[in-house]
């Protein structure tokens, strides 16, 4: 499996992609998505060089966005809320590579990229009802956050979402010699 940074090209497989996702999670009675969130925001995500992929072979298997903020941000009791850190969002595995370990591939990518960039933390939000990806998270060792993020979506729809972050260890430059 390949994991590299979205090109323009991804934007329609990427947009079908996510289709599906939001089919199975609505099926699961997970109906937090649509096709304006996160469908929207690809566009910009993939032209401001935030957003990854993973591919296998001629098909997208995974995507997420990294960000350098959230609204949520202020909201919840971080461990250390002055690091540096940055944002994983819009995180789906497409549903034909469901329970194969994308999901955890794709966090230890974002992690990475990360590492990368200089970030003490990687952190994100997810909603309250989204269970199978609670459990990735804590499964990956991310450690959830205190307190709630109340996400008003319009005035019929807030959303409960956590805040969960993992504390990123600099890659040694030097390993140790023998």
């Amino acid at each position: 499996m390949e994991f590299r940074q979205a090109k323009q090209d991804d934007l329609l497989p990427l947009l079908r992609m996510y289709e599906k996702i939001i089919q199975k999670m609505n099926a699961e009675g997970i109906p937090i998505w649509d096709d304006v969130y996160p469908c929207a925001y690809f566009a910009g995500d993939i032209e401001k060089g935030r957003f990854f992929v993973a591919q296998e072979g001629d098909s997208l298997a995974a995507g997420f966005a990294l960000c350098d903020s959230n609204d949520g941000q202020d909201a919840v009791d971080w461990a250390k809320p002055a690091a540096c850190a940055c944002y994983l969002d819009r995180l789906g595995v497409s549903p034909e590579y469901a329970g194969q370990g994308v999901g955890g591939q794709m966090l230890s990518y974002a992690m990475a990229l990360a590492r990368q960039k200089g970030e003490a933390y990687l952190r994100l939000f997810v909603v309250d009802c989204n269970l199978p990806a609670i459990g990735l998270y804590r499964k990956s060792g991310f450690v959830q956050a205190g307190g709630v993020y109340e996400e008003q979506i319009d005035k019929d729809l807030s959303l409960r979402e956590y805040g969960f972050e993992i504390r990123l260890l600099p890659m040694n430059p030097h390993p140790p010699s023998r």
